[in-house]
């Protein structure tokens, strides 16, 4: 019957597992930002809350449930967040935050992305440079958005491959993602 919702039992303690440790590394990535990094350097409170919202985002990003595919999906959003980084950085440094910027950006990412073979990063740079010139707007320091958010999105992603490699590891995960022979 479709729509039907059922458990498969086998499948409750893996799903546990997999629910905690997402869950400790949402909560680690978002203390280590909004508290470890503000440490280091911080705008306002408000900024560091969204910097521990950046890095929850990259932990979750990156934490699949085979190490493989978490190293890929680091990859995508490192190749992403960098592109956006150095647009986003480059237009503040010289123009104020305007929707029209943002579009100008968003547009040139796309276009570089494509131009070197990186589609499937074209939306995740969107959002990054989305999210940046937007928190850079009421900004006392829009400039140095960019630099805040490309350290929690690093330490996001680094939260992420962490907790699914103490987890799975990476042999393990290798091995769950070849199927069975002889099924």
């Amino acid at each position: 019957m479709a729509g039907r919702l059922t458990v498969q039992v086998g499948s409750v303690r893996p799903a546990l597992l997999d629910g905690f440790v997402l869950a400790i590394a949402a909560l680690a990535s978002y203390l280590l930002a909004a508290h470890g990094l503000s440490a280091i350097h911080s705008l306002s409170e408000e900024d560091d809350q969204i910097g521990g919202l950046w890095s929850v985002v990259a932990t979750l990003f990156v934490c699949r449930f085979v190490y493989q595919d978490s190293v890929h999906a680091a990859y995508s959003r490192i190749i992403a967040t960098l592109l956006s980084f150095v647009l986003c950085l480059v237009y503040l440094l010289i123009f104020p935050f305007s929707p029209l910027g943002l579009a100008v950006i968003i547009g040139l990412g796309t276009v570089i992305l494509k131009l070197f073979g990186h589609e499937q990063e074209i939306v995740t740079a969107g959002i990054t440079t989305a999210v940046i010139m937007v928190i850079a707007a009421p900004s006392p320091s829009p400039w140095e958005e960019p630099i805040l958010r490309l350290a929690d999105t690093i330490l996001g992603v680094g939260v992420g491959l962490a907790a699914v490699w103490l987890v799975r590891g990476p042999i393990k995960s290798a091995r769950e993602s070849v199927p069975e022979s002889g099924a």
